[in-house]
């Protein structure tokens, strides 16, 4: 094995370890908890002036969690629908995205860590990121579900005219999985490429966001096939089966984003820290 390649191992062994991955994670579960119901109220309360529907977007987050935990996401939604978005989209806004940036805010000082970056931002500037960062993670959750949603007509109707009708019958079952891929991809690309206090690149961030984007999908499937088929949490919590299903989703989230920024961490510090001189932002 290449000296370099084990200089790589070692540094991302030792990151995992000194920087106690696993531990940060359950920390950020427990942000991304409270972070959560604040954003669904940001996203459902903007779905009124979108051409999509609520049920639509109900049944499309379906795909993704597990039975317990969309229960929980489902009742949650019905009672957002059921009380005056008008006031609280006034008068909530400002809180409810402040509230709900909490979660990147913290994702945000974790990648940081990662690199083993001593200077911080300013309170403004990192805040600043955060809300935005919010922002992106809203319009890329309402891209996603309008191309889920309108994707296949604008696709017929596109194919249509081109008189490829049955080429894109066949397509579209694989494009519909691989677009919202495509988009979570550029989405934690652009997570690790402006989170760290460092000027980096695209070739510094790429193959923490491909990890990440294959792990977080492939862990996201495996447990809601364990939890609707084996895993009984109602039986063993009662009640709050669903919510403790929800953190254990947002704690296998937040340790798949912590490692893909260890492996750029890793990785920039073993072939590209000695090479390029990177100052802080």
């Amino acid at each position: 094995m290449p000296i370099k390649m084990k200089q790589y191992l070692q540094r991302l062994y030792n990151g995992v370890q000194e920087n106690e991955t696993t531990a940060r994670g359950a920390q950020l579960s427990y942000f991304f908890v409270l972070s959560i119901f604040p954003l669904l109220i940001f996203l459902i309360t903007l779905l009124d002036y979108t051409p999509l529907t609520k049920q639509e977007s109900i049944e499309q987050l379906s795909l993704l969690l597990p039975e317990t935990a969309f229960a929980v996401v489902s009742q949650i939604i019905t009672e957002i629908d059921a009380a005056d978005n008008f006031t609280l989209f006034s008068f909530g806004i400002l809180a409810t995205i402040w509230i709900a940036s909490r979660g990147v805010s913290a994702l945000i000082k974790s990648i940081n860590k990662a690199y083993n970056i001593t200077k911080s931002r300013s309170f403004i500037k990192h805040n600043a990121i955060a809300v935005l960062a919010t922002f992106a993670i809203t319009l890329v959750i309402l891209l996603s579900l309008s191309f889920l949603v309108f994707g296949e007509v604008i696709g017929e109707l596109a194919f249509q005219y081109l008189g490829l009708e049955e080429v894109f019958q066949v397509l579209w079952t694989p494009l519909r999985y691989a677009i919202p891929l495509l988009i979570t991809s550029v989405s934690f690309t652009l997570l690790f490429l402006y989170s760290p206090n460092y000027r980096l690149s695209l070739k510094h961030v790429y193959p923490g966001a491909i990890f990440s984007t294959l792990a977080w999908t492939t862990a996201s499937q495996v447990f809601a096939f364990y939890v609707n088929n084996f895993g009984d949490y109602s039986r063993i919590y009662g009640s709050i089966g669903g919510i403790i299903v929800f953190m254990i989703w947002f704690y296998m989230s937040s340790v798949v984003i912590l490692l893909g920024g260890e492996i750029n961490a890793a990785l920039y510090d073993t072939f590209y820290r000695s090479s390029y001189d990177t100052s802080s932002q």
